[in-house]
């Protein structure tokens, strides 16, 4: 799960790059932005254990510093978790619909 542990600090770094990227020339909506940043920094996983809280955490960051609100991921559905879990796998073969519908539900 995630990069190597020696390519951590390379891979944050090129996603910190490309987000500035997407930011400076409005490639995506700041949700789907902050969504894709969110997605791929869970990918990375850069910790043994946290990282979807991490990610979440950063997401909020982001979009918010983008003039949206927070996210409330998931907390208006039936057993979060398990529809949190689903999008990340949908995300993963780049269909990043299901979880930024679920990052505003």
């Amino acid at each position: 799960m995630g990069v190597p542990w020696p390519e951590i600090a390379l891979a944050y770094r090129q996603l910190r790059d490309g987000t500035q990227y997407w930011i400076d020339h409005s490639v995506y909506p700041a949700d789907e932005l902050a969504i894709r940043y969110k997605h791929r920094l869970v990918s990375i996983h850069p910790f043994p254990n946290g990282n979807g809280r991490h990610s979440r955490l950063l997401g909020d960051l982001l979009v918010e510093s983008l003039g949206r609100p927070v996210f409330t991921w998931g907390t208006e559905t039936d057993d979060p978790r398990t529809r949190y879990l689903q999008a990340l796998k949908q995300a993963d073969t780049d269909n990043i619909v299901p979880l930024l519908k679920f990052a505003r539900q």
